[in-house]
């Protein structure tokens, strides 16, 4: 009886020391678990203040030259001369010569024909003073003032529809105006600058042999530039002949002020636009500079800019309430490059000043001074 009353308490006993190791045990591993600390997030904000926010459109293009002339040869010779070096870059003035083509043979065919046709005037006199005796010092009077190293005068005026005809029958008429056909040839040897520029391109060098057809280069008005700009059709209305347009380059560093010159009607039916073109002076300006176009148009009413990250599925923003963000829906009303103009934040909103990696709805956070 005793023997079983001790191995009921040795069991009671081992049972309780068995559940006292237990709670010891579970104590230290609650005791040891760690304890984190809810993180919060420092963020800058700035306060919503809506008002008018202007709209501006936005083009680029490439500049080009308004006055351009590409320069042929109609004619077949050496390049004799030129009054620069032919090379681009090179400046002339309005009517400098640009290139000299030798014409000594073709100078030669053209005195033989003129003196041809003073021959034809002295055999024509004789009958005409039987003939047409008061016309006949009018054609000698003619023929002593051609030269024939000199452009042949102008035809004197007939008196009659008879000695019209008569001189017309003695071939008078057609060798003249054979003359004048080679006359206006000869000039074309002679290429001159049409206004001051530089030239751009240059593809002969002196004592090259021209053919007829043969680009000779390319020249250009380095005053006045034109840049074309394709702008979506929706608002061609806001693009007017006369209305002014700021221009830049990529960087920024520089600006001018453009003009609208032209506006094409006719809408491309692949990117629904249309274009226009901006006539600009100015210095710093070359050809195929790349410009940026900054049309402005119509303000919105109660809206604000703000930075495009900071857009949320294209219609929500972060705002911060009771120290945590907040998904807040928006209305864009338009895209800029790098900004958006939204409508539906009330004034004094605090929104986000930059974006927050891994931001959440709810997320603790704490506002940068």
């Amino acid at each position: 009886m005793i023997r079983k009353i001790i191995i009921i308490l040795v069991g009671i006993a081992l049972i309780a020391g068995a559940i006292l190791i237990r709670n010891r045990m579970m104590a230290n591993q609650e005791s040891s678990k760690p304890v984190f600390k809810k993180a919060i997030t420092a963020v800058s904000i700035k306060e919503v203040s809506n008002s008018n926010e202007p709209i501006s459109i936005r083009a680029s293009g490439s500049l080009a030259a308004y006055n351009r002339v590409s320069l042929f040869s109609e004619v077949q010779g050496i390049f004799d001369w030129s009054e620069g070096n032919f090379k681009a870059g090179e400046y002339y003035k309005a009517d400098n010569t640009l290139i000299q083509i030798n014409s000594q043979e073709f100078q030669a065919n053209i005195r033989a024909q003129r003196s041809n046709f003073v021959t034809q005037i002295v055999g024509l006199l004789p009958d005409l003073r039987l003939d047409y005796a008061d016309a006949a010092p009018k054609w000698q009077a003619y023929m002593d003032k051609i030269d024939v190293n000199k452009y042949v005068p102008p035809l004197p005026d007939f008196s009659s529809e008879q000695e019209k005809l008569y001189i017309t029958g003695r071939g008078i008429l057609s060798s003249y105006y054979q003359i004048k056909n080679l006359e206006e040839r000869l000039g074309k040897y002679n290429i001159q600058a049409p206004f001051s520029g530089v030239l751009t391109q240059a593809l002969v060098n002196k004592g090259t042999l021209v053919s007829p057809g043969m680009k000779l280069g390319e020249f250009i008005d380095p005053s006045l530039y034109e840049l074309q700009l394709s702008v979506n059709s929706g608002y061609s209305d806001l693009l007017k002949t006369g209305k002014t347009v700021a221009l830049s380059n990529i960087e920024k560093t520089q600006n001018w002020q453009g003009k609208v010159v032209r506006v094409n009607s006719i809408v491309d039916a692949a990117s629904q636009t249309i274009q226009a073109f901006i006539h600009v002076r100015g210095k710093g300006l070359r050809e195929g500079m790349f410009l940026e176009a900054d049309i402005p148009a119509q303000a919105i009413e109660n809206a604000f800019e703000i930075d495009r990250k900071l857009l949320v599925d294209n219609n929500k923003v972060y705002v911060v309430q009771d120290s945590s963000l907040s998904l807040m829906e928006v209305e864009p009303i338009y895209f800029n490059e790098r900004t958006a103009i939204v409508k539906g934040l009330e004034n004094g909103t605090q929104l986000l000043a930059k974006s927050v990696p891994g931001a959440y709805s709810g997320m603790r956070v704490k506002i940068l001074k």
